[in-house]
């Protein structure tokens, strides 16, 4: 008899899946964790397969040295996972209404009771602490509730075991790139004067969620980022239902998303002639760009990708503080970032093939901004190879 009742849509072959549990449960070891328990929604996904927006309520995966991962959360959330998760039902299990929001008790009660259950009670459990979905009071009621366990702090395990993509996710991600394509091709056909940025945005949204070459698109991490002018001076402000104005610059930083995977793509746009001091800085930005791609190889570290980037902003006197990339793959919101390597002159992490990343060197200063991005592929031999295929330029209408 057949342990599912429903038809799944599973994104990836066994044999990847038990790669990536393979790969986490050598971190465990290494760490000497009896139990992982992981609840950031991208790490929930990338070892079951999980996907739902249930990610405000409690929830997790727990990770057994040698048994299926089980799924826990809210019991309505179960009927999710049911549908969605690789393993069999009796690895899903849900807890009651009863705990969600309230002041009387907490989820991580019922937690507790299911890990004593396990015969787990007295295990060394490595929880995400520093992560956007696992709160102060998750924390606290968990080890008030296990008081024999020793609860450690396993944040980034699993990030880090993503950092090397597998085939199969490299093709999702490239179609990741088509979809940013064709949204930042549409973004930039119908920016014009006078063009409130809300119906820009509209129609940035219809494309990303019908898709590309035939592959239907997702809600990505991070919603368009589009400030102008001297606003663009603030990275991650959004949208509003101001026109589009002659003699500023807007730049675009978007994503297309396929199955949670994303190809993060930022382009500029200038209504009018753009000022000399801006043209200087695309010039800097664009070998930059170039140079940064030239020493993304495999072998090289993630510094040296930052340090070629400052090398040649220098040249032209621009300084920037912020690091300059990050990895990307399968992600939710708040983030499309991995939270694991930083492209910085002080990260000496060696780059492998199969990495991949969202070079980022975009300028942020005083009273203006600029941002010309590549998601890069770090290869066997050779520079990076970019995902998207569009114009490295500032476009001028």
């Amino acid at each position: 008899m057949p342990m599912h009742r429903f038809a799944k849509d599973i994104p990836f072959s066994a044999a990847e899946y038990d790669r990536r549990l393979t790969k986490v449960r050598a971190a465990m070891a290494e760490k000497g964790l009896d139990l992982l328990f992981v609840t950031d929604p991208s790490n929930m996904a990338w070892l079951t397969a999980y996907d739902g927006w249930s990610f405000y309520v409690h929830q997790g995966v727990i990770v057994l040295p040698y048994a299926d991962p089980i799924w826990w959360g809210r019991e309505q959330d179960s009927n999710g996972a049911l549908r969605t998760v690789w393993m069999d039902d009796d690895r899903i299990l849900g807890y009651a209404d009863h705990f969600v929001q309230s002041t009387e008790r907490h989820p991580m009660q019922d937690l507790a009771v299911r890990i004593g259950d396990l015969e787990l009670s007295a295990a060394r459990i490595g929880v995400e602490m520093e992560n956007y979905y696992y709160s102060a009071k998750a924390h606290e009621e968990l080890v008030n509730w296990l008081p024999q366990c020793e609860i450690v702090d396993a944040t980034a395990l699993v990030n880090w075991c993503r950092a090397v993509k597998s085939d199969e996710e490299i093709t999702f991600m490239r179609r990741a790139a088509r979809i940013s394509e064709k949204i930042m091709d549409g973004l930039m056909e119908r920016t014009e004067l006078g063009v409130p940025k809300n119906e820009v945005v509209a129609a940035a949204m219809a494309d990303a969620v019908q898709g590309a070459d035939g592959h239907w698109g997702d809600y990505p991490a991070i919603v368009p980022l589009l400030p102008s002018g001297p606003d663009a001076a603030a990275p991650h402000l959004t949208w509003n239902g101001k026109a589009f104005a002659g003699g500023e610059a807007t730049f675009f930083e978007i994503s297309g998303c396929y199955r949670r995977y994303h190809a993060p793509l930022c382009r500029t746009i200038f209504l009018g002639t753009p000022p000399d001091f801006l043209k200087r800085a695309e010039e800097a930005l664009l070998r930059g760009l170039e140079a940064g791609i030239e020493m993304a190889r495999a072998g090289n570290r993630a510094c040296d990708v930052a340090n070629a980037l400052a090398d040649e902003l220098g040249k032209s006197d621009i300084k920037r503080a912020a690091r300059c990339g990050y990895p990307i793959g399968l992600s939710y919101p708040p983030d499309w970032g991995e939270r694991t390597i930083s492209l910085r002159s002080e990260d000496e992490t060696v780059l492998q093939p199969g990495m991949t990343f969202h070079f980022m060197p975009g300028l942020w200063m005083e009273d203006w901004g600029l941002e010309i991005t590549e998601s890069i592929l770090i290869t066997e031999s050779g520079p990076a190879e970019t995902f998207c295929n569009r114009p490295r330029k500032v476009t001028v209408k």
